[in-house]
């Protein structure tokens, strides 16, 4: 897959505890979590890779370019309960 043909996260979705729950793609369109997941393995989504947190949890995570202002936690947010 080509790099034209990728999707990019612009903004994430947060629980009431800070916690990303949902990604929104540069097309508009909101994906849940473990899709974005199954999306980044198979390539589909630009700039990230998927880690596994202490506790044994996948979630995506940008790749390290030094840039903290692109990491997936400084995107602007959505509310959770505005996709509800």
């Amino acid at each position: 897959m080509n790099l034209e043909s990728k999707h990019v996260i612009t903004k994430v979705v947060k629980d009431n505890r800070g916690e990303i729950t949902a990604y929104q793609l540069e097309n508009g369109e909101i994906i849940m979590k473990d899709q974005a997941i199954e999306m980044a393995r198979q390539g589909a989504i630009q700039g990230v890779n998927v880690a596994t947190s202490k506790k044994g949890e996948e979630f995506l995570r940008g790749v390290g370019d030094g840039n903290i202002t692109n990491n997936l936690s400084n995107l602007p947010t959505i509310d959770e309960s505005e996709i509800r």
